[in-house]
């Protein structure tokens, strides 16, 4: 068995242009921002960045090309991809990207409205000594509140289990 699966959560490099293919079908190409922070065998903290190449097809490319603005924090699962073509110079060249099969857009201010584009996204909530039950205060200024979800066992039966 095979799989071929890719997540990363990261910031957007510029805002995303929808394009249509001839036959009509929307698309979009952007570019997603990850870093990583390690400390190295000196005690220095390194950091470095990798940039990545998605595509986006249908109602997804509509819908990023909608919200997503330059520095927005977005999650994109999909699968990689390696594509060939030729270029102006009669140079073949290629390039791995990301065909984006979900896209979840991450918080946005409470003044961005549901326009889209309107505002920026939510900024990090400083630390702060809040007990547990102000976790919540601490992701930031979101539209709506964040549902609350209570586990019953009564409710959840091994023979209702797929596994």
């Amino acid at each position: 068995m095979n799989l071929n699966k890719v997540f990363i959560i990261g910031r957007v490099t510029s805002d995303v242009v929808l394009k249509a293919t001839a036959s009509g079908q929307p698309v979009c190409n952007f570019s997603v921002a990850t870093n990583r922070v390690w400390t190295d065998k000196s005690g220095a903290k390194q950091e470095s960045s990798e940039f990545h190449n998605v595509v986006a097809w249908g109602r997804q490319a509509e819908v990023a090309s909608q919200f997503l603005t330059k520095g927005g924090l977005v999650m994109v699962e999909g699968r990689l991809q390696t594509r060939a073509w030729t270029d102006s110079n009669n140079q073949q060249r290629r390039t791995t990207e990301i065909v984006c099969e979900t896209l979840q857009l991450g918080p946005r201010t409470s003044g961005a409205g549901s326009a889209p584009r309107s505002g920026g996204y939510a900024k990090p909530a400083p630390k702060s000594t809040a007990t547990d039950h102000d976790a919540l205060d601490t992701l930031g200024d979101l539209e709506e509140p964040l549902p609350e979800i209570s586990s019953d066992e009564s409710e959840i039966k091994a023979e209702d289990l797929p596994f």
